[in-house]
């Protein structure tokens, strides 16, 4: 293989060497990870779409590959998998504009010391103002991902859940665990769908593990 080659599929046999480097904490992550996946008030399906969602927000090609295989066992269809997708496409540009609050708080020096507060999400219809073909054309793109299709509107906002706490956003946290309730979902679905997240970025942390190998070995 190239050294300029990064990632290539091949790359993510190495995980095992972690096993022999570390082996408690590999074991032990190895252990959580499948309690996360496993089937139980969620099925394996729905964890394993939540899985893919969560990937395409940590970024890891190896956890990419390995989810989407892995619900095309669970009998996803190419459609389903592309709306789990669009989903955590809709919550990452969601969580970049609900933060912006925080920014119009900033510019308007507000002298805030709660940098968050529910209330300061109110502010968001400002940017309809502010950059109206935008902000209408996000929240028209918003709306469609998360429209019930061959993912209903539980599963979605389930979704939904994983992601934004890849992503960080107290206000998409809040939306969409409240959302999750409305669509019927228990509490023990939403916290099955938070650790599917917690487990996928473990995970990706682990995954690019293998990049580190190599780069170690280089010198």
């Amino acid at each position: 293989m190239s050294q300029d080659v990064l990632y290539q599929q091949s790359n993510i046999n190495r995980l095992g060497e972690f096993e022999q480097l570390a082996p408690d904490a590999f074991r032990a992550f190895v252990n959580f990870d499948k309690k996360a996946l496993a089937a139980g008030e969620l099925s394996a399906k729905v964890k394993e779409l939540i899985a893919v969602a969560v990937a395409h927000t940590t970024g890891c090609p190896y956890c990419i590959d390995l989810h989407v295989k892995n619900v095309k066992k669970q009998e996803a269809s190419k459609e389903e998998v592309a709306e789990a997708i669009m989903v955590a496409t809709a919550l990452k540009a969601g969580s970049a504009i609900a933060h912006g609050v925080n920014a119009l708080n900033t510019y308007d020096e507000n002298g805030q010391e709660e940098l968050y507060r529910k209330a300061y999400f109110d502010r968001l219809k400002e940017f309809s103002d502010l950059n109206g073909d935008a902000f209408k054309a996000f929240v028209n793109f918003d709306q469609q991902s998360m429209k019930p299709g061959l993912i209903g509107a539980k599963e979605k906002e389930l979704i939904a859940v994983a992601v934004a706490h890849t992503t960080g956003c107290p206000y998409c946290i809040d939306i969409h665990t409240k959302g999750a309730k409305k669509q019927g979902a228990a509490k023990e679905e939403v916290a099955e769908a938070i650790f599917v997240a917690t487990a996928l970025k473990a995970g990706s942390a682990m995954a690019h593990g293998v990049n580190a190998l190599h780069a170690y070995d280089d010198e």
